[in-house]
């Protein structure tokens, strides 16, 4: 008799019984179910991927606007222009117009790579006496570099001299007019080459009898021994307004009474600025240049006869 064994399902019988059949209904719902839950899976995937993308972009937009940012605050925290003192005399030119000079449309400021070789130059020297024909804003900034020197500015456009509020007793500025046009510079220039009055050695200049000489500067600007000095006004832009021969001229003359001078004249890329540089300062003495402004070193030469010993150009 064979032993007893226990009771035991049969591998025929599966191990988890089948619910019964679903309704056509049912199965019907079901499928519905199916493709939502597996469309919803797909769309969680894809989330997924773009999180980095969205990440990214956010945080390029939050570089972009600290850029902005930064770029906006340090336009905004330039220094404020320094202010000058009021206006100390009103000396015009024998024969000019009491008229205001207009500002010129066609006046074109210093780039910032001119003006960075200028004011290097002014720190370089500062304290100093420092002299400027012309009053631009950029300008007022050489006066605050020069801090403890002498700086004086001479300006024909009352205009100009009106925004200057007191601040500093060793800074002026003074009105001064000029009564001779941009158009007589060719016989201004054959004047000066054949009359001895036209010569550094000639004496006084407030009672130079060369046309080009400014005699009616304030006596300050005869007295100082000046270190550098500016030439960029009167405007000298068209044929009637007043050039710049009787400031390139007076300028290489108060430099030659010094020991040694800076000259510093703007828009040499104009006729009559480039030909009264080159008679008056001397291209052997241009030390540097940055666009459209040149510097010229003048020695004390005030006893010479001539201006330029070694040119050779003539004028008829």
């Amino acid at each position: 008799m064979p032993p007893e064994v226990p009771y035991c399902r049969s591998l025929s019988t599966p191990i988890v019984q089948f619910s019964p059949p679903l309704s056509p209904e049912a199965q019907q719902n079901l499928a519905i179910c199916y493709k939502y839950c597996r469309g919803r899976k797909k769309m969680n995937i894809n989330i997924r991927k773009l999180i980095p993308a969205v990440i990214m972009i956010l945080s390029s937009f939050s570089i972009i606007r600290f850029l902005l940012i930064t770029f906006f605050t340090t336009s905004s925290s330039s220094p404020p222009l320094p202010t000058l003192p009021t206006i100390l005399q009103h000396t015009d030119a024998p024969g000019s117009s009491t008229n205001q000079p207009k500002t010129s449309a066609n006046a074109i400021m210093l780039t910032e790579k001119e003006f960075q070789l200028l004011s290097t130059l002014v720190a370089h020297k500062a304290p100093c006496n420092l002299l400027i024909f012309g009053l631009e804003p950029q300008y007022l900034y050489l006066s605050q570099i020069n801090a403890g020197g002498t700086t004086i500015f001479i300006e024909d456009d009352i205009n100009k001299l009106r925004t200057i509020k007191a601040n500093s007793n060793s800074t002026q500025a003074y009105k001064v007019g000029y009564n001779i046009p941009g158009k007589e510079a060719y016989n201004l220039l054959k004047h000066a080459r054949k009359n001895p009055a036209c010569v550094p050695s000639s004496g006084l200049l407030q009672v130079s009898k060369c046309r080009l000489q400014l005699t009616n500067l304030p006596q300050e600007v005869y007295q100082h021994k000046w270190d550098v000095i500016v030439v960029d006004g009167p405007s000298g832009d068209t044929p009637e307004a007043p050039g710049r021969m009787g400031t390139i001229y007076t300028a290489s003359i108060l430099a030659r009474a010094g020991n040694m001078t800076d000259v510093v004249i703007h828009d040499v890329n104009r006729m009559i600025e480039k030909w009264f540089s080159w008679e008056f300062l001397c291209d052997e003495n241009l030390v540097s240049s940055k666009g459209k402004l040149w510097i010229f070193r003048i020695r004390g030469q005030l006893n010479s006869t001539t201006f330029c010993p070694a040119k050779t150009a003539v004028i008829e």
